[in-house]
């Protein structure tokens, strides 16, 4: 299944997609959704002949997640990024946070901060927890991924590097797309731990092309990390880290100025298409 958090009428609906179509799923989002210990069979369930629908072409989707209890992040986990930044591969997974204010849907602007002047990109597969578990092992950590959508991880560089703790260059507000889509695990090549291929543009030039078989720890081991920490719950969000060709790393730097177009895709998931805009201040 393909499902979704649509905005429609001021409010917002979940989703699934059917052909053209966006079958509404009767709750007002897929966080919402993934709640319901039987979310699996509610998403599945045939379309009844009065079912509202909606255009998929064209569809204003929100994160597609809008309010997870949490994100958490994963750095240095695709081993051709770990050697671009110069850095030896790590024993244990490199974990930061982001708040749900800087989410924003699959085609909106990404909100680029007067404070930095190095606005970086990252390509990530995201994993969507489905149900509660904590210090979970094996087939219960693999149980409890719903699907996996597309994250942008977009970074204020200069922000990150201030000090050795990351977040304070990662949850800037607004400047991180996640969706189209939750994807199913049996959808994908690989199911719980998908090979796929992850590519990102600006305004049309490649900057990072890459396989998530490359990843170090893979979604399961995630789940299985990060539960042990915290108990992770339905919607959370896991982003697994994001592959070489980032802009801080090149030389010289690249960076987002404001008015490119960044694509971010993933294999058998879907694509974000946004567009950098100033912030302005209030």
């Amino acid at each position: 299944m393909k499902l979704a958090t649509l905005r429609t009428d001021g409010t917002t609906r979940a989703v699934r997609l059917d052909g053209d179509v966006l079958v509404d799923l009767g709750f007002p989002d897929v966080g919402t959704l993934l709640a319901q210990d039987d979310w699996a069979e509610r998403a599945a369930a045939p379309t009844a002949d009065d079912a509202t629908t909606y255009r998929a072409e064209g569809a204003d989707l929100a994160p597609v997640v809008p309010q997870p209890s949490k994100v958490v992040c994963v750095g240095l986990n695709y081993r051709n990024h770990i050697q671009e930044m110069g850095r030896d591969l790590p024993e244990h997974p490199t974990l930061f946070a982001k708040f749900a204010d800087s989410l924003i849907g699959a085609t909106d602007d990404i909100v680029r901060p007067e404070e930095t002047e190095q606005f970086d990109w990252e390509v990530e597969l995201a994993v969507v927890v489905g149900k509660q578990v904590r210090r979970a092992k094996g087939e219960q950590a693999e149980q409890a991924i719903a699907g996996f959508t597309v994250l942008n991880d977009i970074t204020t560089r200069d922000w990150q590097f201030r000090t050795r703790e990351w977040l304070q260059g990662k949850t800037w507000d607004s400047t991180t797309p996640v969706g189209p889509y939750l994807v199913t695990p049996d959808e994908l090549p690989g199911g719980v731990r998908p090979a796929l291929d992850v590519k990102l543009t600006v305004d049309d030039e490649v900057m990072q092309s890459d396989n998530t078989g490359d990843l170090l720890f893979d979604p399961v081991a995630l789940v299985e990390y990060v539960s042990t920490i915290i108990r992770l719950n339905p919607g959370d969000i896991i982003a697994t880290g994001t592959p070489g060709g980032v802009g801080h790393a090149r030389k010289p730097g690249r960076y987002l100025l404001g008015g490119e177009r960044v694509v971010t895709e993933i294999q058998g998931i879907g694509r974000l298409e946004n567009k950098v805009v100033e912030e302005k201040q209030a």
